[in-house]
Formats: C-alpha cells, structure tokens, sequence
C-alpha cells in the first residue's frame, strides 16, 4: 500500500505505466511502494522509494528517486524545477546513454507550479567523490571532466539548439541582463567599502562596460553547446568501487545554451584554490580537447579552447555578485570571490579588457 506522506503520481498504478512507457518493466505490475530515505535540498524535497512487484519484473527497478519542489520554495524557485523538467523529458531521450541518470516520468503544471520527477535510482552503484568543498581525487576528476566533455560534445553546434531545445539570448536580452547585474554590483561594492579593492571594482567597472563586445562570443552561435550552470564536481556521481559504470551528470535546473567553458570555469577558476587549480588546470583542458575530439567535434582548436576559457573565467567574477544578490550565505560567494579573482590573475584575463 502507498504511504500517505507520497503524492498521487508514485500510486503503483501510474509507477507501474511509467516504468512500461520507459521499457523498464513488462508484464509485471507495481504491487507495493514504501519510502526508504527522504532529505530536503534549497531547491528540492528527494525521497527514495523502494518497489515491489507483482508478476514478472525480471530487470525492474528496485528503487527509484522521487524528486519534487521544496515546498518553502516552490514559488520563487519554480523556475527551475521547469527547466529541471524539460530537461529530463525533453534532452535526456535524444542524449547518448550513460550521461545522465535515466528519467521514467517528469510534469510541471504551470497553475500550480508543481512538478516532480522520476529518477533511475543510482545509489547503491555511484557516489559522490567527495564531500563538499573537498576536491575530488586527480582520477576522479579526469573521470568528471571526460564526462563533461562527451555531455557537450552531445549538443555541439546541435541544429535543434534555441529551435526546440533552449532558447537564444538575444543582443537586448544580454544588455538587460548586465544593467540589472551593475544594479547589484553597485550595492555589492558599497556593502563591502575597502574589502574589495579599488583594482578589482576598476575590472568591474571594465568588464561591465565591455560586456557587449565580449558577448559577441555567445551571439556568434559557433561551438556552442547545451551547458549545466552548476557543474560543480558535486553534481557528478561516480561509480563506487568494483563497480564498471560511466560517470552521470544530475542536477540540470540551471541549464542553458551557452559557451561550453562555462562549466569548466565554474568548476575549475570558481571552486578550486590556486594550488589546486594550478596543477590540474592545463592536463584538464588537454582531456577536455582530447575527448572533444575523440567524440567527432571539428574545427575547435586547442587554442579556442584556451581563448573561451579564459573568457570564461573573466565572466566568473559576476557569479559571487548574483549570489550575494539572492542570499546566498557569504560562506559561499566571499570564497567564490576570492577564487574567481585569483584564476582571473594567473590566466592574465584582465587582457580581454
């Protein structure tokens, strides 16, 4: 019998169509679903759910993940959970398999601004490396950005790119969204007087008056792919010991069409100190641009991939800024800050300016 506390959608009827429309289960039915685990995330409420079976269910699965809006911000956030969705409805069919988790059944209902998702349940095959804000391992990391790499390489120059996956930022779109940022950064700057030096907020100033010129990156539409927005290590799961399985990706509310090195950026400049950063950054980018490669992309060189990266790493120093603009705890973006501006010095990024 379903547990009370579980919404209408996890019912074994509607599990066990879910998971016949995914191929995953045949003749058998969804006899019985109880909860194994639940936690809450800032963005949303994750529940395990054990199953059992009537009939034959040889090659069902055992468990899957429920994932559904936190309910303290299921309003001011619900614009991730419907990217979250279309995601995992719309991309993940049409993606190599292997990348992400699979999804067995996923709505947002626009009235309401309810939504959930049913996940492959990777728990007792996959981990992840590490817990935050330590870095993974030098293997575990190479595993992540291969990863990261054959994702984009997935949506590489896609011709369904801004047709009927994502959408295109336009020149105003752009413009808007830089006025709206030197908004915050002007209240930013004045909270934090003399901790932000008068170097970095001249880079500021820079870089917001230079934005249109450094977005005609983006407005080329050339080698762009399908980015994550939060490519953090920590949303990758890896295998666990003795298990023979391929690195997924998860946690896809933030995703958009953009310039792939966006996300090693944030990875690598946005989260990892200097010492850190110095010794993975460029074997890091050699396996990007290997795996790109080996993956059939064409007429990006090496040196593209340089040019988009410290590019890249330039337009890190306005994420603590946003962060600091929705609360996000200073724990997070001072570091953020600090990292940002210590990878824009090595790579000399000020040069773009």
């Amino acid at each position: 019998m379903t547990s009370p506390q579980l919404p209408a959608v996890v019912e074994p009827a509607r599990l066990t169509a879910a998971l016949r429309r995914g191929g995953a289960l045949d003749a058998g039915a969804v006899r019985e679903v109880k909860v194994l685990h639940q936690r809450d995330t800032v963005v949303s409420h994750i529940v395990r759910l054990g199953l059992r079976y009537v009939g034959e269910s040889t090659g069902a699965p055992q468990s899957l993940i429920l994932k559904t809006p936190n309910a303290a911000f299921a309003a001011s956030l619900a614009n991730g959970g419907r990217r979250e969705v279309d995601y995992y409805t719309q991309l993940v069919p049409q993606m190599p398999a292997g990348l992400a988790p699979r999804c067995f059944d996923g709505h947002f209902d626009e009235d309401s601004f309810a939504w959930h998702l049913l996940l492959e349940d990777l728990t007792d095959s996959h981990e992840i490396a590490t817990a935050w804000p330590v870095p993974p391992s030098r293997e575990q990391t190479f595993a992540i950005v291969t990863t990261l790499a054959r994702w984009h390489a997935a949506w590489w120059d896609h011709p369904s790119l801004g047709e009927t996956l994502g959408t295109w930022a336009s020149v105003e779109d752009s413009a808007q969204r830089m006025e709206t940022f030197a908004g915050h950064y002007d209240r930013f700057a004045d909270l934090l007087g003399d901790r932000l030096s008068e170097e970095r907020r001249i880079l500021y100033r820079r870089l917001i008056d230079q934005a249109e010129r450094l977005s005609q990156r983006y407005h080329s539409r050339r080698h762009l792919s399908i980015t994550h927005g939060d490519a953090h290590v920590w949303n990758f799961l890896l295998p666990r010991t003795g298990i023979d399985d391929t690195v997924r990706i998860f946690d896809f509310d933030l995703w958009s069409i953009d310039v792939p090195t966006h996300d090693l950026a944030y990875m690598m400049a946005m989260h990892w100190y200097p010492e850190r950063r110095q010794a993975l950054e460029r074997l890091l980018l050699n396996l990007y641009h290997d795996t790109l490669i080996e993956s059939g992309i064409t007429g990006y060189s090496r040196g593209a991939l340089d040019r988009d990266y410290r590019w890249a790493v330039l337009w890190q120093i306005m994420r603590p800024v946003w962060q600091w603009s929705i609360n996000i705890p200073p724990l997070i973006w001072w570091n953020n800050l600090e990292r940002a501006f210590a990878a824009v010095d090595d790579l000399g990024c000020e040069e773009l300016l």
